[in-house]
């Protein structure tokens, strides 16, 4: 593998060879037709083995990388989280005509109860050099005619670990929209037998947008706490194409604490 490996890093440093492409370039113009449909024959064979390393290559070395977790984070924040759907490939990668309840990886369900189903999710590649994640979701809309739509997002085990009213749990999304859209986040968290809620609007001039929960304002029984998920709802929908570009989560203590 390392003889290989430095056989195709040679043939990138092959002088003779570019030499003899650069000479070719400069005396195109002066071949007969037989010779320059022959050199244009060879060229376009070697062609599409550049082009095939470069779209490799462009894969691979897009950003940002495949497995990077890294998070953007208040000061003071003792967790955070970004869900399997912007974090690495899953399979399937998407869910064209989606039903209510279907899911999307191991942790997103979308909620819809539309009678005709015109919606498709899927997950799409980052490739900006702004992009921290390297998945998105793309959620496309076409006649919507149900009440609600809503994607269900399941925080981590450890979210629960520790988590107490002293808490801020706060919500980032990047969010590209076709046109102007409302999103609202409302938190669950399950204690016992209860299930506390809270929403919030999405809101910002700019990506990313944002939505804080103080759980100082709720009932919630620490010693109790079992689950903890997030609706994103979506208000108005239709014909429109939504890209969540990343989404994470964090907590942090509240400053008076």
């Amino acid at each position: 593998m390392i003889n290989r490996s430095r056989d195709i890093l040679k043939l990138g440093r092959d002088g003779p060879q570019l030499r003899k492409w650069e000479r070719a370039a400069r005396g195109a113009g002066d071949l007969d037709l037989a010779q320059l449909r022959k050199l244009r024959t060879e060229a376009r064979k070697l062609r599409r083995h550049i082009d095939e390393v470069v779209h490799v290559a462009d894969g691979r070395l897009a950003l940002p990388r495949i497995g990077s977790n890294a998070i953007s984070r208040p000061a003071q924040s003792d967790w955070a989280f970004r869900p399997e759907i912007w974090r690495g490939p899953i399979r399937p990668n998407g869910v064209a005509a989606a039903k209510n309840g279907d899911r999307i990886g191991q942790a997103a369900t979308l909620h819809h109860d539309c009678k005709i189903s015109e919606l498709t999710l899927r997950q799409i590649r980052n490739t900006r050099e702004d992009d921290l994640a390297p998945f998105g979701l793309r959620l496309d809309v076409f006649k919507f005619d149900g009440s609600f739509l809503s994607l269900v997002i399941d925080l981590s085990d450890d979210a629960v670990e520790g988590l107490r009213r002293i808490h801020i749990l706060r919500l980032e999304a990047n969010v590209e929209t076709e046109k102007p859209l409302e999103i609202f986040a409302r938190l669950n968290i399950k204690y016992g037998p209860n299930v506390e809620q809270v929403v919030r609007e999405l809101s910002g001039r700019s990506t990313p947008l944002v939505a804080e929960f103080d759980l100082a304002h709720t009932k919630v029984n620490e010693n109790r706490i079992e689950r903890v998920w997030v609706d994103l709802i979506f208000e108005e929908p239709e014909m429109n194409e939504i890209s969540l570009r990343d989404l994470t989560f964090s907590r942090r203590p509240r400053a008076d604490f």
